[in-house]
């Protein structure tokens, strides 16, 4: 920590332009050792690398290049106008200026370790920072690679220092007191890191579980649904937060729909060939993943595919059909390849089922009526909704990214996601040559700001008029 304070107070001094510099060479290693990477990632969770060169190193090489393109006018003073300047502040100008936090720790997560504490670090260098990285489970050998990568395009070896994975590094590393802490993980381990956190006053971005509902209207494309269902459930073997949890599908195509994920998942290949093998999974707050599945089918739900043998290990992928509002596993940050669909009667019922969740990550309208889909878009209650696609429209580099209740608070990537890594800090001067501010105060000052008050904020043009002719009066009346 003392060595990164250090080194950050002389990054925080380099020149911005500068800084992107480092930014334009880390991007071009980045592709040079793109396979290196996307390796280091991907086989610690015995994954394909051309899964982890898209979904995490094409990504991150975008995001370096929106930061290069953009962060010049985002990070520049920001000179407030005259226009709306009030009038007892005559004289006086204002700028908005954004600094550096200091040293930002970035907890990582375990299934998309490149990409997501990838990001946050970049941002949090350019914004002029220091960061400790403490990667996620199995995160190190893709932490261990980009951080070489960023050494060798010249960044302070003190500026990016890796910890180890284990819980005791983070709690040691938020005891020697980090100005931010941007955790990405499970909602159960933000509260423990915010519990440690709340006696210091150290500020957080907290990127937390979803249980993302996907809604399904009856004049859905239903090859179109069906595709990115499959897709959202074989992704990184369904970790990923925004997976596809709840199918909240009107009645009219539910039984058309069920038939197909039926057949998308069992023709040409057994089930247990498509799935992550026979494993033990379940929510980090709830009961085990077994209990939630067996109590929402003795709530009346079936299953479509997978199951639950009788040694308690599940088969995945497992979708339920017939789930009922009140099953548990419809409220649970489920982390495992898991699908329930839910009947509605029209669009209605599918946002309050969507929104009477405990989790506020993504979600997912499918529709051909693009101008309906916006308006279900607009009253569901999450941080990104996604239209007629899901998961792949949130790696814009552009756009911001971040959940709602349980699904934690704060933003990281975009224009957003770089101003949570800075602190404003406001200069203003003073040029007026009257500082009445300054003089003792006049017998009459009360019932002058009264009457400007009445001038400027009051209602109706005669009344207005009247408290405009009587603060001239007052103001007559002191200067005799």
């Amino acid at each position: 920590m003392s060595a990164a304070r250090l080194a950050q107070a002389r990054w925080a001094a380099t020149p911005l332009s500068e800084r992107l510099a480092r930014i334009r060479e880390l991007r071009r290693l980045i592709a040079e050792h793109a396979s290196t990477l996307a390796e280091a990632s991907a086989s610690a969770r015995h994954r394909p690398a051309l899964e982890s060169i898209t979904a995490e190193v094409l990504p991150l090489a975008e995001a370096c290049r929106f930061l290069e393109r953009e962060a010049p006018s985002l990070l520049a003073p920001r000179r407030l106008g005259k226009g709306s300047l009030p009038l007892w502040l005559s004289g006086v100008t204002s700028e908005v200026h954004r600094e550096p936090i200091g040293v930002v720790l970035v907890i990582g997560p375990g299934n998309y370790p490149l990409l997501l504490p990838g990001v946050q670090l970049v941002q949090a260098l350019v914004a002029g920072n220091a960061v400790l990285l403490k990667p996620g489970t199995a995160g190190s050998f893709a932490a261990r690679a980009l951080i070489e990568v960023i050494h060798r395009a010249g960044f302070d070896s003190h500026l990016v220092a890796l910890l180890p994975e284990s819980t005791a590094a983070a709690v040691s590393a938020i005891e020697a007191g980090p100005d931010k802490v941007v955790f990405t993980g499970s909602a159960a381990t933000g509260e423990k890191i915010l519990a440690q956190l709340a006696p210091r006053l150290i500020p957080a971005t907290m990127e937390l579980s979803g249980c993302d509902a996907f809604i399904v209207r009856a004049d859905a494309d239903l090859d179109l649904v069906v595709k990115s269902l499959k897709f959202g459930l074989e992704l990184n073997d369904g970790a990923t937060c925004m997976a596809p949890k709840r199918v909240l599908v009107h009645r009219a195509v539910a039984t058309e729909l069920e038939g197909r994920l039926a057949r998308a998942f069992t023709v040409g290949m057994p089930v247990s060939d498509l799935a992550s093998g026979l494993i033990c999974a379940g929510s980090e707050t709830g009961p085990p993943l077994p209990q939630l599945l067996t109590d929402a089918v003795a709530q009346g739900a079936h299953f479509v595919t997978g199951g639950v043998p009788p040694d308690r290990s599940l088969q995945f992928p497992v979708i339920l059909a017939g789930v009922e509002p009140p099953a548990r596993l419809l409220q649970e940050d489920v982390f495992a390849p898991v699908l329930s669909l839910v009947t509605v009667a029209d669009d209605a019922e599918a946002v309050a089922r969507a929104n009477d969740c405990p989790y506020a990550l993504g979600a997912s309208v499918f529709s051909r009526d693009e101008s309906a889909a916006r308006a279900v878009a607009d009253a569901l209650n999450a941080g990104v909704v996604t239209i007629n696609d899901l998961i792949v429209p949130t790696a814009d580099a552009r756009v911001p990214f971040g959940g709602r209740k349980r699904s934690g608070f704060g933003v990281t990537r975009g224009p957003e996601g770089l101003l949570e890594l800075t602190v404003p800090k406001v200069v203003s001067v003073s040029r007026a040559k009257l500082r009445p501010a300054l003089e003792p105060p006049h017998p009459k000052d009360e019932a002058m700001f009264q009457y400007y008050l009445e001038l400027t904020h009051g209602r109706g043009f005669r009344h207005r008029a009247s408290s405009l002719f009587k603060l001239l009066q007052i103001l007559t009346g002191r200067r005799q």
